[in-house]
C-alpha cells in the first residue's frame, strides 16, 4: 500500500489542540455544587495544580532552543500537566550547518541559559520545574577523578601450580590497592578452606612450594569503572562514590552549584531529584575499615574471606558489612544532600533503593520519596517508597511512572496510562511523575524525538487532546490519595536484617536481597485479607509507634534487638502479631551476643504469653482476616480488586480500582466508621449515593476506578437496575480522515482500508441525531460499545489488554459544544446537557496512536551518532512496531434511562 505522509494528520491534530486549549479545564457537563461537600468535594471537583501529574522532560545532547522550550511548555499546561522535571541526557543529532540548535555541553553558559529561560516560561505557566542533579544517572561525570568514583571489593583467584615457589599479583590501578592476600587448597569457589596471610612485596610473593595445586585468593579495593548512564555532551564520566563525603561535595560544588547558578534572582527549582542507586557492585569505600572498626568493634579486614566464602562466619560479617555500607549512605549522600538542598532553598526527591543498600527507613532522610514498578500485588520499590511516607508523615510520595509501558516508544494509549497509575495509586503514590516528555526540535520526521526505553507521552501523539482529561483523572485521584492519614491495617517486618546477611558484594542491594527472601505469593495473600499494607524495618520503629493493628513477621532468623523490644512494647499495648514460621534468634551480628540473647528473650516470652500466632506460610490470608476485621470483604473473592484506604477527621475515603481486563459484578462488605456511603467518580467528577457498608453494590468496568466516601451524611440508596432504553445509531454517519470522505461501512479499522494503513492522525465522525421532546427527568449517553479481553502478546511490555470499541480516543461535540472524551471503559458519555429539541449535531474525532505511522517508516540509522558519541543508547522492542486497529470499530448506540441519584443528566 502506499505510504501516507503524516503532514495532514499533524496539522489536524494541531488544530484540535488549539480550539481545545481553552477547553482544557472545563466542560459543559458541570459536576455538583462544593456547597454540598465542603473542601474535601471542592477539591476533588477541581484539584489544585501541586496534584496535576508531572513530567520527566528529557533534554538530548542537550540541543534545545528557546522558542521550543516555550511551544512545548504551553503544550503541557494545555494538558493539564503540572510541572517538569528536566533532565539532560545523550545526543540524538549529529550537529550540521542548518539546524534549530546545535548541541550544548552540559552545564556551558549556553546550556544554562536555556535551563533559566525554561524555568522562567514554566513557572509564568504556572507550571512546578524540578531539576536532575547530573546528567544521566546515577552522580558523576568528567569531574569525578578515580580516587572518588565509586568503589567495591573483589576477590581475584590466581591458581597456584604445584611446586610453585612464587605468584604474580593482579595489577590494580589507580585509586586501587591490595587488602589482603591468603593461600589455600583449591575448593569451590564459594567454599571455606583453611586459609594462611601471603606476604608480598609489590606484586610478587614468595611462597614456600607444596605438593598439591593451590589458590591465592587477592582482595582488592577497587572501583567499578561504572560511567553515568546515558549522558548528554560533557556529562560523562565516572559514577560518584556514594560513601565518600568528599565525592559528594565535589559533586555538588561542579555540577549542583552552577545548575542552581541558572536560577539565580528567582525561586530556586521545586526540588532537586536523586534518580536510583544503580552503583551496580558499590560494596565499599576507601576509609570503611576504620568506620567499621568503629562501629561494629572488630577488624573487617581479618573476615574478608567471610565476604566472599560460605563460612560458618560469612552471615553474621557480611550483616555488619552491609549495616555499616547502608549507614554511610544515610550519613554521607542522602543527609548531606538533603541538608544542602535545604540551605539553598530547595528540596531533595530521591528514589532511595538500589545499590548501595539504602534502606527504607533511609526515605526519612529526604523530603520527597519516590518509588518505581506497577506491581501493587508484590513487592517492589514503589510500595517501599510509600510505606516510608506513611510512616515519617509525607503526604507527598511519588512514583516513576510509564516507564516501560506499551513499549516501543508511541505504542502507549491513555487507557494504557490509567490502567498503569491505578496500579501506582493502589500502593499509595499521591504524585506521578510521567516517563515521561521527550524534547524534540522542530522540522525532526515526525514523530520527533523519543527516550530509548519509555513512553512517549508528549503531543507528537495523535491522541493528546484528550490528555488533559486524563490528566485531570490523575490529578483528581493524586489530590484525594493526600487527604487525611494512610490507614492501612497491616505492616510486614521486612526481613533487612536477613538480607543484610545474605548480602554478597556483587550484589549489595537491600531491596533486591529482601524481595528475593520474601516468598513470592507473600504480599497478595496479604492483601488478598482485605486489609491494606505497608512495610516497615528496623529503622522505622525507632522513635515511633506503628499505627497499624496487625504486624506480620516473614520467616526471621535475625532481628534487630531494638526493633524487637519496639514490638514487644507495642503488642502489649494491644497490636496483634502473627509469625510465619520460627520467632527470630539472633540479632544477627557476629559480636552482638548481649542483643541475640535479648532478641531470644522476647522471642520466649512472646510464645509463653501467646501474644503471638504462629502460621505456615499457606495461612496467611485466613488469619489475618481472624486477627482483624478486613477493610473490604468481597462477595466473591478478585485479585484483581484493589485499594487503598485513608481517613479524615468526618470520613473514611476508599479509592477502589477494578486492575484487570474483566468487568466485575459483585457486592462488598465495607468495615468503616461511618455509615453512608457515596461514590465519587474521578473520571467524570460526579457523586452518588452508595448505600452503607455491610452490602455495597460494587460494579466496575474493566480497569475502571471509583473513590468510595463514608461519613455520617445519610442518603438515599443509589437506584439498582434502572431500565435503558437503547437506540441504535448505525446509519447517517460519514467519517472525514486524511482529506478523504467516507459515507459507507464507517466502523471498518482504518489500518484496513487501502491509503490508510499507515495513517496516524485524527478522523471525524459526524452524524444528525433528531430528539422530539427532551425528557427533563432522562439521561443521554452515547455508548461506544463494549471492550473485550484481549491478552497482551507473549514477552510485551505491560499494556491495557482490550480489545476497545475506540481506538484510541474520543472527542465529543454536540451543537459546536464539547461535552466530554472517551478513552477507557465503559465508554459511555453523557451528552444530556447540550442536547435540544430537534435536530443535534455530533461529531467524534478519534485519534490513534503514531504506530501506524511508524510501521510505514524505515528505522532511524543511529550508526553516525554512534560513531560520533559512543552507543549511549539502543531504541528497545523496535520489532513490535506494526499498525494498530484505529478509529470507530463499531456503530454507536443512544442510551437513554431515569436521570438518578446525580449520576448523569443536567
Amino acid at each position: 500500500m502506499p505510504h501516507i505522509r503524516p503532514g495532514r494528520a499533524v496539522r489536524r491534530t494541531a488544530q484540535v489542540m488549539a480550539a481545545l486549549c481553552c477547553l482544557a479545564g472545563t466542560t459543559v457537563l458541570h459536576a455538583q455544587s462544593a456547597a454540598d461537600g465542603g473542601e474535601l468535594w471542592q477539591g476533588f471537583s477541581e484539584p489544585p495544580a501541586e496534584a496535576r501529574p508531572m513530567m520527566r522532560w528529557w533534554w538530548f545532547g542537550p540541543a534545545v532552543a528557546p522558542g521550543e522550550i516555550d511551544r512545548e511548555l504551553r503544550a503541557m499546561k494545555a494538558g493539564g500537566i503540572g510541572g517538569v522535571e528536566i533532565q539532560p541526557v545523550y545526543p540524538m543529532q549529529l550537529d550540521h550547518a542548518a539546524q534549530d540548535a546545535a548541541n550544548q555541553r552540559y552545564l556551558s553558559p549556553e546550556f544554562l541559559a536555556n535551563l533559566r529561560h525554561a524555568a522562567d516560561t514554566a513557572r509564568a505557566e504556572g507550571l512546578r520545574v524540578d531539576v536532575t542533579g547530573g546528567s544521566g544517572w546515577p552522580y558523576g561525570g568528567p569531574h569525578i577523578p578515580v580516587d572518588r568514583a565509586s568503589a567495591e571489593i573483589r576477590l581475584v583467584r590466581v591458581p597456584v601450580a604445584a611446586g610453585q615457589n612464587a605468584v604474580i599479583l593482579p595489577d590494580v590501578n589507580a585509586g586501587e590497592r591490595i587488602l589482603s592476600a591468603m593461600i589455600g587448597p583449591v575448593a569451590e569457589k564459594t567454599a571455606a578452606r583453611p586459609l594462611a596471610p601471603l606476604a608480598h612485596e609489590g606484586a610478587r610473593a614468595d611462597l614456600t612450594s607444596a605438593d598439591e595445586p593451590r589458590e591465592a585468593l587477592v582482595f582488592i579495593a577497587g572501583r567499578t569503572g561504572q560511567q553515568v548512564k546515558r549522558p548528554g555532551i560533557g556529562g560523562e564520566g565516572f559514577v560518584l562514590d556514594h560513601m565518600d563525603p568528599d565525592a559528594l561535595r565535589l559533586h555538588l560544588a561542579e555540577v549542583v552549584t552552577p545548575l542552581l547558578s541558572a536560577f539565580a534572582g528567582t525561586k530556586p527549582p521545586h526540588a532537586l531529584f536523586s534518580d536510583s542507586l544503580e552503583v551496580y557492585g558499590g560494596s565499599w569505600t576507601p576509609d570503611l575499615p576504620a568506620e567499621f572498626a568503629n562501629r561494629r568493634g572488630y577488624d573487617l579486614l581479618d573476615h574478608l574471606p567471610d565476604l566472599f566464602l560460605d563460612t560458618p562466619d560469612s552471615g553474621a560479617v557480611r550483616h555488619d558489612w552491609a549495616l555499616t555500607l547502608s549507614e554511610l549512605v544515610d550519613e554521607r549522600y542522602l543527609a548531606p544532600l538533603s541538608e544542602w538542598a535545604r540551605e539553598h532553598g530547595t528540596q531533595v526527591r530521591a528514589q532511595v533503593y538500589g545499590y548501595p543498600p539504602a534502606t527504607l527507613s533511609s526515605n526519612a532522610l529526604i523530603a520527597l520519596p519516590e518509588g518505581e514498578g506497577e506491581d501493587w500485588r508484590d513487592f517492589n520499590s514503589t510500595r517501599w517508597a510509600t510505606s516510608a511516607a506513611h510512616l515519617y508523615d509525607k503526604p507527598v510520595v511519588s512514583s516513576e511512572t510509564w516507564t516501560w509501558l506499551h513499549s516501543p516508544s508511541w505504542a502507549a494509549t491513555p487507557l494504557d496510562m490509567k490502567m498503569e497509575a491505578d496500579r501506582h495509586f493502589l500502593q499509595g503514590v499521591t504524585q506521578l511523575i510521567g516517563h515521561g516528555w521527550p524534547y524534540s526540535p522542530p522540522g525532526e520526521a515526525e514523530p520527533g524525538w523519543s527516550f530509548y526505553a519509555a513512553a512517549a507521552l508528549n503531543d507528537h501523539n495523535p491522541w493528546y487532546p484528550v490528555m488533559a482529561d486524563v490528566s485531570r483523572y490523575l490529578a483528581r485521584t493524586s489530590w484525594m490519595l493526600r487527604q487525611g492519614a494512610p490507614a492501612n491495617g497491616v505492616a510486614l517486618y521486612l526481613p533487612i536484617e536477613d538480607a543484610f546477611a545474605a548480602m554478597v558484594p556483587a550484589r549489595p542491594s537491600a531491596n533486591v536481597k529482601v524481595g528475593e527472601l520474601l516468598p513470592d505469593t507473600l504480599v497478595s495473600d496479604i492483601l488478598d485479607s482485605g486489609h491494606g499494607l505497608d512495610f516497615v524495618d528496623r529503622g522505622v520503629l525507632q522513635g515511633r509507634t506503628l499505627p497499624h493493628r496487625v504486624l506480620l513477621l516473614p520467616h526471621l532468623q535475625r532481628i534487630d534487638a531494638d526493633a524487637f523490644r519496639k514490638i514487644e512494647q507495642w503488642v502489649g499495648s494491644g497490636g496483634r502479631l502473627l509469625a510465619i514460621g520460627d520467632l527470630p534468634e539472633t540479632a544477627g551480628g557476629l559480636h552482638a551476643e548481649e542483643d541475640s540473647a535479648a532478641v531470644q528473650a522476647i522471642s520466649r516470652r512472646l510464645l509463653a504469653s501467646g501474644a503471638v500466632t504462629v502460621i505456615d506460610p499457606a495461612e496467611v490470608t485466613p488469619a489475618l482476616r481472624a486477627a482483624a476485621t478486613p477493610d473490604v470483604t468481597l462477595a466473591m473473592p478478585d485479585p484483581d480488586i484493589g485499594f487503598i484506604r485513608r481517613n479524615t477527621a468526618d470520613r473514611d475515603i476508599f479509592f477502589i480500582v477494578n486492575s484487570g481486563n474483566q468487568p466485575v459484578h459483585t457486592s462488598a462488605r465495607i468495615a468503616s466508621r461511618f455509615a453512608a456511603g457515596e461514590w465519587w467518580d474521578p473520571m467524570t467528577g460526579r457523586r452518588w449515593p452508595a448505600g452503607g457498608g455491610d452490602a455495597v453494590e460494587l460494579t466496575l468496568a474493566p480497569y475502571q476506578s471509583r473513590f468510595l466516601i463514608f461519613s455520617e451524611e445519610a442518603g438515599p440508596v443509589q437506584a439498582v437496575g434502572v431500565p435503558e432504553r437503547r437506540q441504535p445509531l448505525a446509519g447517517g454517519w460519514t467519517l472525514s480522515i486524511d482529506g478523504r470522505q467516507i459515507a459507507e461501512d464507517v466502523w471498518r479499522d482504518w489500518a484496513t482500508r487501502d491509503g490508510l494503513q499507515y495513517f496516524s492522525g485524527i478522523g471525524t465522525y459526524r452524524t444528525e441525531l433528531p430528539i422530539a421532546g427532551l425528557d427533563p427527568q432522562a439521561c443521554y449517553v452515547l455508548d461506544f460499545g463494549e471492550a473485550r479481553p484481549a491478552p497482551a502478546p507473549p514477552r510485551a511490555r505491560h499494556q491495557a489488554e482490550l480489545a476497545a470499541p475506540v481506538r484510541d480516543a474520543a472527542i465529543v461535540s454536540v451543537n459546536g459544544a464539547r461535552v466530554g472524551s472517551a478513552w477507557a471503559p465503559p465508554y459511555r458519555l453523557d451528552i444530556t446537557a447540550a442536547l435540544r429539541d430537534g435536530a443535534n449535531r455530533i461529531e467524534i474525532d478519534v485519534a490513534n496512536t503514531m504506530m501506524n505511522h511508524l510501521a510505514g517508516q524505515p528505522r532511524t540509522d543511529h550508526r553516525l551518532l554512534h560513531a560520533r558519541y559512543g552507543e549511549r543508547f539502543q531504541p528497545q522492542d523496535q520489532d513490535s512496531i506494526a499498525p494498530q486497529p484505529s478509529g470507530l470499530l463499531q456503530a454507536v448506540d443512544l442510551i437513554t434511562v431515569p436521570a438518578d441519584a446525580g449520576t448523569c443528566g443536567r
